[in-house]
């Protein structure tokens, strides 16, 4: 048993607390004055909170805040109201980039998402239920969390957080104690205490650069519909894999790039450039706006009852 050094002293529970409330008001300083209210015009009506990323007026919020708007209202902390276009939303993972009619006074830096640990600081900021320019506090509960978006697809790499969010949060910026934004807030689960989420910053970053530079949202296609199924022991042993699941295409997309790869339906899919696919999801995942144009190694389990490599060239999905 080692010794105790006898001059060791308590921390003051005082100091401690006053170091954790100014963490966190030096970063609501920073970021706060670039949060928005976005109200819809036309259409349905509904709010929520947005934030500028620069000084020309690009501002992020949720897909589900715009909605099917063209129109919204910006609101800053100051007062002003300035009308925005809708420059495009992403369904598939809950973002949307509006573009005011004119500059704002503050912006806010999309941070690393990936530099996240759990129990890092987590600030939420937003006009929940119409308390305009909240703040709420809590931790990074978990990280690399799914979770369905509108259109189905699986949204990864989202964050978790015991910051209190409500109805009208939606939107707003999830800050770090650096002043950084590391996520979108974008849900809440009813009748939970304490669980909220976030899509992370570098998501977002990449959603917000697509749409700058394309329009919209680049994903790949190759040309067939699937479904996650178990998959039989003894093609696993076969392929030496311990996968469980996997893909099996249901159907091909007469001249797509699985057709032209030769793929049949029946196939199994269980692997993309060396990465395992144990579902649906997988393949939706994998096929970004990155492959497009570049050859993809599929490893299949062939109808005809043997493993082969098939090389396809994903294309834009329209």
């Amino acid at each position: 048993m080692g010794l105790i050094d006898k001059n060791i002293t308590a921390a003051d529970d005082g100091a401690l607390i006053d170091a954790y409330s100014q963490s966190i008001a030096s970063a609501v300083d920073m970021v706060g004055a670039a949060v928005s209210r976005i109200e819809r015009v036309g259409g349905r009506g509904g709010h929520g909170s947005g934030f500028a990323i620069s000084p020309d007026g690009l501002i992020v919020t949720n897909n589900h805040v715009v909605d099917d708007a063209k129109l919204v209202l910006i609101t800053t902390p100051d007062g002003s109201v300035m009308e925005g276009r809708v420059l495009e939303r992403d369904v598939d993972t809950d973002i949307a980039l509006i573009r005011a009619n004119s500059s704002v006074s503050a912006w806010a830096r999309l941070g690393d998402s990936k530099r996240l640990r759990r129990g890092h600081i987590a600030i939420a900021i937003g006009n929940p239920l119409g308390f305009e320019w909240t703040v709420t506090a809590g931790i990074v509960s978990a990280l690399g969390r799914s979770m369905r978006s509108a259109s189905g697809r699986l949204m990864d790499d989202v964050i978790q957080t015991d910051a209190a969010l409500n109805p009208g949060n939606s939107g707003g910026p999830l800050v770090s104690s650096g002043g950084e934004v590391i996520g979108v807030n974008t849900a809440v689960i009813q009748g939970a205490q304490s669980i909220a989420f976030a899509v992370a910053s570098n998501t977002a970053n990449v959603v917000v650069s697509e749409i700058l530079r394309y329009g919209y949202v680049r994903r790949a296609f190759i040309g067939i519909a699937g479904d996650t199924i178990e998959l039989p022991r003894r093609i696993a042993l076969e392929a030496g894999t311990g996968q469980t699941t996997s893909v099996r295409i249901r159907r091909i997309e007469p001249g797509g790039p699985a057709e032209r790869a030769g793929l049949r339906d029946g196939d199994y899919i269980l692997a993309i450039d060396g990465i395992p696919v144990g579902g649906v999801d997988d393949i939706v995942r994998l096929m970004s706006g990155d492959r497009i144009g570049q050859d993809t190694d599929l490893l299949v389990f062939s109808v005809a009852g043997r493993l082969e490599k098939r090389t396809l060239l994903p294309v834009t999905r329209s």
